[in-house]
């Protein structure tokens, strides 16, 4: 039996119809800026410093007695300080770099009381 061309051109037409139609839209990711932990201590030192004096509230959470504060180590205050900065300007232009010391990831990184946040903007 052999198939004829309309009954085939048809059928294709169908199925990438179904297809289409059963498409649900794509949400974006949540994302997070985090410390790059291979970067020198020098270089997040001095961005975690840079991200906390450009808003007083950005490392509240940080201080002594506060949920962040623990661990304290630098690669974990640093990766809070970045991200909180990201997530309060991404909407005007920010990106997750710190000079090349920070990274985006879809991975939310709070942990415990300590909640990073997101969507800030």
């Amino acid at each position: 039996m052999k198939t004829s061309p309309i009954f085939v051109l048809a059928f294709l037409v169908s199925a990438l119809l179904v297809a289409v139609i059963s498409q649900t839209p794509v949400e974006a990711a949540d994302e997070w800026c985090v410390a790059d932990r291979q970067a020198s201590k020098e270089k997040l030192e001095a961005a975690l410093n840079w991200a906390c004096g450009q808003m007083n509230d950005i490392c509240l959470n940080l201080q002594q007695n506060q949920p962040c504060y623990l661990p304290n180590t630098l690669e974990d205050h640093a990766s809070y300080a970045f991200n909180g900065y990201y997530q309060k300007f991404k909407s005007q232009g920010a990106v997750c770099d710190f000079g090349g010391i920070a990274k985006i990831t879809n991975v939310d990184p709070s942990y415990g009381s300590c909640k990073y946040d997101i969507g800030m903007a």
